[in-house]
Parts: structure tokens; sequence; C-alpha cells
């Protein structure tokens, strides 16, 4: 364990988000995600939901500032409904460390499906929320 580094960043999660440059997304997967579908590189993160790990990432990384929106989810999909809490949860877990996050803008599934294969990485959760994944892209960290 690391001082300062929450106990919920295992160590595989925090070689990623290192490792990642600017423009690098990241997928923070509910428990129902194919990600192993999608990207080879897969993180466990069982049990852990994903407002928590949100609360958790956000101090160690900056959101891409040079895009109009580093955050996506999934849209609903024709005929489904979104539960309004899932965003308003991990918005409030990000503003905790980011104030000025825009809510995340919403991608049609198949889009969704095809930005996980570009990902630098999906992580694996515990989340069982309808529509909880979340898409972070990382910025440029400043120096100092």
């Amino acid at each position: 364990m690391l001082k300062g580094i929450s106990p919920l960043i295992s160590p595989a999660l925090l070689s990623a988000l290192y490792r990642m440059g600017h423009g690098d997304e990241i997928v923070l997967a509910d428990a129902h995600f194919p990600g192993e579908s999608f990207n080879d590189n897969v993180i466990r993160a069982d049990g852990l939901g994903i407002a928590e790990l949100l609360e958790a990432i956000t101090p160690l990384l900056v959101l891409d500032q040079y895009v109009d929106n580093p955050l996506s989810m999934m849209a609903a999909v024709p005929g489904d409904t979104l539960d309004p809490t899932v965003e308003e949860r991990y918005l409030a877990a990000i503003r905790k460390n980011m104030p000025d996050t825009a809510a995340p803008q919403r991608v049609e599934r198949f889009a969704f499906y095809d930005q996980a294969k570009e990902a630098y990485a999906v992580v694996m959760t515990g989340e069982t929320a309808k529509y909880g994944n979340i898409i972070l892209k990382k910025g440029v960290t400043p120096i100092g």
C-alpha cells in the first residue's frame, strides 16, 4: 500500500493509470459488460462500485481538456430507460476532485463497444447498475 493512494486502487490499475498517455481512455465497466470480448487489457476490480473507484481515481489523473467531453456513458437502447441516479452518483464522486466536470456524453451502445475496443484498458467492477459503464479520457498531467 502507498501513502496518499486509495487502497481501492490495485497495483494493476495504478500501473495502467500511470502508463496511459494523453488521449488514452479507460473503461470502468459494470459487472455485466463483456470486457474480455472487447479488450486484451482487462483489470479486475470485482466487488467495487464505480462511484467509489471514480473517487479513488480522479485525484490521480487529469481529464482531457482538449475534447468536448472527456467522459462517455452508454445511451439507453431504444425502448429502454436510464436511471438518472447512476450518472448523479458518478458525477458526485468525480466532482469531489474535479468540481467543474461536465456531465458525460451519451454514446450509442455499439459505438460505446467500439470505444471500449480502442481503450487502453477495461476495468471490470462489481457495479450492478444498468448502463453503469463510463469511459474516462486522460488529459495532460501538469508539472508541479
